[in-house]
């Protein structure tokens, strides 16, 4: 059970009713800097899936979840109260900086808490008490256990952590743990049912959450912090050694010379890997597919059908559907796994860092580097994660600009494209595609500063906000929750998205192509009205319309052409890069062709459901259109300039 509110403002009335609360039920919130494990142990108490990641601003919103019974306290403990868990978003301290840190400040303050989970860093107990040392103060009399997370970290760099003197020092309990092996999990179970008991929560509950709880004044704070830093100086032993290895790391991938040349060579890394493991399993899938759809069209009843019914639902949504599938699927389940890995190594939080200064200098925001690389992944996805911005100006920016990135459902019809430019000039050499893939990244990074640029000194003035990124260490990622988060919170989750638009989609392509005036399909009547245009742009009226007829999936740009070129009533597929440049040089394509291609689908119009997205965040449709306009422009004016160059010069 979950549920996922995006304030903490939330009155106790409303979980009431949505969580069906009782006298038995005790709201215990887990609050701690950002990059502590939060989520992690909110994920190994509940069972649920929030989403974890190794940088500042990953949790925004509030998310509240049934705590497991362990199966030690499952018996003669009936009067156990139901445990509510609620993860909270990263704060450093109560004087409130940003969203996330609003909203768990609003929380511990107006929610019906039996008891607050403080979750610390067992390598940083020095920052990370001083939260502890305000939510004990507060006038509220909450119960505080300090739970030390990731103490197997802290023991393999000879970190050693004194409980006893940390409970003398804090008056708290402290429980010990480490999310990824378990361990301390049972005991920090024991710890909450026992707060909730000492508490006595239940009828206590509903006053507590009306009343309206002063912050004290800043210097409290600072009296506070110095508690929390000599209290880890006596508790916490650190060898000097300690994280060495990461600073040295740091010099190379955060470097001033070598961190652009890193990056840039990590992401050449995983294309490669992505165009060389995918290819196998799409050609499977679709072999799949195509022996699936003859055993359906095989069944009797569709000879009492009218034959319209079977190019609908076979040629049409059947054929669509499957094309995504084997086009998408492959990719994502290699691509997203890769991505998290480097996501947990600690590397995005890195290039933040490192383009922090390129986007201050177009007056937006260095979180939009993270939100940027989310947009590799999903569009979509990315225009949700610029949550973490805090400034409405310069999230705004970040959500418009989000759709110059390619995501992951262009890259298999950028990577056909490159490969047949390659196979042109005599071989196709998967590093070279992976290498020109990584160019046109660089390309659509640049187009994002400008466009970044242009929306701040236009429509959305103002100048740039200052934020705090921690850089976490790195760290080993935990496979088995890699490989859960990457393929079934991500790569299913964004091809469930794709598949539903695509239905219709598949559905409106066959009608158009079947359905004729005077002999001629509507398919053939928007060919000819998109020809002039065409030849401006050095394309011509199939590739418009197939760009135009793949919006809701981008994925079925290539196939709808094939389709038109080819005559046919379903959507077509190639073999091998050569037998493409022969269907696509036989009907007129040059290299000229296939660079001003590439240019417009780079920048074409997001996908129905990043347009989609960009409305629910920005709550108003010209913001989705602007989303939308923004690249288009760019990439016909691209298309326009290679064709002039062209024809002056060849």
């Amino acid at each position: 059970m979950g549920l996922t509110v995006s304030s903490g403002g939330r009155r106790a009335t409303d979980f009431a009713r949505e969580l069906e609360w009782d006298e038995s039920t005790a709201l215990i919130a887990f609050a701690g800097n950002p990059n502590v494990g939060k989520s992690s142990l909110f994920n190994r108490l509940t069972g649920m899936h929030q989403h974890t990641g190794n940088w500042t601003g990953k949790t925004v919103g509030c998310t509240v979840g049934a705590c497991r019974i362990p199966k030690a306290y499952r018996k003669n403990n009936e009067d156990i109260k139901k445990l509510l868990l609620a993860d909270l978003p990263g704060s450093y301290s109560f004087h409130p900086r940003s969203t996330e840190e609003q909203a768990s400040r609003d929380f511990l303050l107006r929610q019906p808490l039996s008891a607050v989970v403080v979750v610390c860093d067992a390598m940083n107990l020095e920052r990370n008490l001083l939260l502890a040392y305000q939510i004990k103060a507060f006038p509220r009399h909450i119960p505080v256990i300090v739970c030390v997370n990731l103490i197997d970290e802290a023991r393999k760099h000879g970190v050693t952590v004194d409980r006893e003197a940390l409970e003398r020092s804090t008056g708290c309990r402290v429980v010990l743990t480490s999310a990824r092996s378990r361990e301390g999990l049972e005991e920090l179970y024991g710890a909450m049912t026992d707060a909730v008991r000492t508490a006595g929560a239940g009828d206590a509950l509903p006053r507590e959450a009306a009343q309206e709880v002063e912050v004290p004044p800043a210097t409290f704070f600072q009296k506070m912090a110095d508690r929390a830093v000599a209290c880890a100086v006596r508790t916490c032993e650190v060898p000097a050694k300690a994280g060495k290895w990461g600073e040295r790391a740091d010099r190379i991938i955060s470097g001033k010379y070598t961190a652009v040349p890193v990056a840039l060579l990590l992401l050449t890394v995983v294309f490669w890997i992505t165009i060389q493991g995918a290819n196998v399993p799409s050609a499977y899938l679709a072999q799949g597919f195509d022996w699936l759809d003859g055993q359906i069209r095989a069944i009797p009843v569709w000879d009492v059908l009218p034959w319209w019914v079977e190019g609908v639902l076979m040629d049409g949504v059947y054929g669509t559907l499957t094309w995504v599938v084997s086009v998408m699927l492959p990719p994502m389940a290699i691509f997203f796994p890769l991505f998290t890995i480097l996501e947990d190594v600690g590397f995005l939080p890195r290039i933040a860092f490192n383009f922090d200064r390129c986007f201050c200098s177009c007056h937006a925001c260095g979180k939009q580097a993270l939100t940027m690389c989310m947009g590799f992944g999903c569009n979509a996805a990315g225009v949700t994660g610029c949550r973490i911005i805090d400034s409405p100006r310069e999230r705004l920016i970040a959500v418009l600009t989000n759709s110059f990135i390619p995501c992951n459902g262009k890259f298999p019809t950028l990577l056909a494209m490159l490969a047949v430019v390659f196979a042109t000039v005599g071989g196709i050499s998967s590093l070279y595609v992976a290498g020109s893939l990584t160019l046109l990244i660089v390309i659509a990074i640049l187009m994002t500063w400008v466009a970044s640029r242009v929306l701040s000194v236009t429509c959305l003035r103002g100048t740039a906000s200052s934020f705090v990124l921690e850089l976490p260490p790195y760290r080993v990622p935990n496979i088995g929750q890699v490989l859960v988060r990457s393929l079934l919170d991500r790569t299913l989750f964004v091809l469930g998205r794709a598949v539903a638009v695509a239905a219709p989609a598949g559905a409106v392509i066959w009608l158009l192509n079947h359905i004729e005036i005077h002999s001629v399909s509507l398919m053939e009547y928007g060919v000819g009205w998109l020809e002039p245009m065409g030849a401006i742009l050095g394309l011509d009226g199939v590739i418009l319309l197939a760009l135009i007829l793949s919006i809701p999936a981008n994925e079925l740009t290539v196939p709808i052409m094939l389709m038109i070129y080819a005559g046919g009533d379903r959507l077509a597929n190639f073999e091998s890069y050569e037998q493409l440049w022969g269907i696509l040089s036989g009907n007129g394509w040059t290299v000229i062709t296939v660079i001003c291609f590439v240019i417009l689908f780079m920048f074409h119009i997001p996908c129905s459901t990043t347009l989609l997205t960009v409305r629910k965040e920005t709550g108003k449709w010209r913001w989705a259109a602007l989303a939308a306009v923004l690249p288009l422009a760019v990439g016909l004016l691209g298309c326009v300039l290679v064709r002039l160059i062209s024809l002056i010069f060849l």
